[in-house]
């Protein structure tokens, strides 16, 4: 079978990252400023969890709340924001969704400096923005989006170098690209876990902290490529309420990586495989049934953890017989409003 589009797109993603490490100074120097009074991020999509991602990393650096904008108080409500010396930082692979762009020119009309993180330099997001973080992935060609969310997750991780202090540096940026290139090379567990979820048509996807986004962006991957019925949560989250839900008719995915995290969602996933759920473990710990690399700090491991999940939401559409390149009823462009 020939590869099918969003497999040539996951390939391309050492290439983007070793790009986007390599403009690091770049990047961080055109969001030197002063320090913002607040944080706010809006995105919608697989966006979304590139914020969720952000909002750890920029409240980790700043020490300041950092709040998920709600598009709709604006657009559809009329509310007025008050973000005078804020940064408002806009995600969107297309830099075209409507609500995204006009959200984040409303913040900056309301004394915001803006920030677009997008694929796109000509896009209406990217024009209205004050500082335009450049994904430069090129083309991308599936509906899924892979190599451009793993360059949001990066981009978002050079914000926060910008604001502050972060777990990571030169060194862990340069080992990054290579990293991801050794996983994409060893597609051989997410293919094996696929054939543990034949048959299944539910998951749960539970991650804690900085990868939690990953177990929100595995869930949308399994729907969007695969038709699964997954959903991603927090491994806090899941202890309130779908816990009683879990048991031998739904498998979870636990995705982790080396630190505070990690065994909190450890703790859970043995709590579900004691009650008789089917456990698959994505981790940094080569036992894993999804293993991807260690040495990674915490927070660029959800780079490759997110590689893992593409792969995995991949094999599981190819063995079933699903086109993951165009999921029914799903655009590259989501014009929401």
């Amino acid at each position: 079978m020939s590869a099918s589009l969003m497999q040539q797109d996951m390939v391309e993603q050492p290439a983007v990252l070793a790009a986007l490490a390599g403009r690091r100074e770049e990047v961080v120097e055109s969001l030197a400023g002063p320090a913002p009074a607040g944080i706010v991020i809006v995105a919608r999509g697989s966006s979304d969890h590139a914020g969720i991602f952000g909002r750890y990393l920029l409240e980790a650096a700043t020490g300041l709340p950092v709040a998920l904008a709600a598009p709709s108080l604006q657009n559809l409500y009329g509310v007025r924001p008050r973000v005078d010396g804020w940064l408002a930082v806009g995600i969107s692979q297309s830099g075209r969704t409507p609500e995204i762009a006009s959200v984040l020119e409303s913040f900056g009309d309301a004394g915001a400096r803006t920030v677009a993180v997008t694929n796109d330099p000509g896009s209406p997001l990217a024009r209205s923005a004050s500082v335009h973080v450049s994904l430069d992935a090129g083309e991308e060609r599936a509906v899924p989006a892979t190599k451009t969310f793993t360059a949001q997750l990066a981009a978002m991780a050079l914000v926060a170098e910008a604001l502050g202090p972060v777990p990571f540096g030169a060194g862990d940026w340069e080992r990054l690209p290579g990293v991801v290139e050794e996983l994409l090379a060893d597609p051989a567990p997410a293919e094996r876990a696929a054939v543990q979820l034949e048959g299944v048509d539910e998951l749960a996807c539970v991650g804690r902290g900085y990868l939690m986004c990953v177990a929100l962006e595995a869930a949308l991957k399994l729907r969007e490529a695969a038709g699964v019925r997954a959903e991603g949560w927090s491994a806090a989250d899941f202890r309130h309420g779908p816990l009683t839900v879990s048991g031998p008719g739904l498998p979870t995915l636990a995705v982790s990586a080396a630190g505070p995290a990690a065994a909190d969602v450890a703790q859970l996933a043995e709590q579900l495989a004691t009650a008789g759920g089917p456990v698959l473990r994505m981790s940094d710990d080569p036992n894993a049934s999804l293993p991807f690399p260690s040495g990674l700090p915490e927070p660029l491991a959800a780079i490759p953890a997110t590689v893992r999940a593409q792969q995995l939401a991949l094999a599981v559409a190819l063995r079933r017989g699903v086109d993951p390149d165009s999921p029914p009823g799903l655009a590259k462009i989501t014009r929401t409003a």
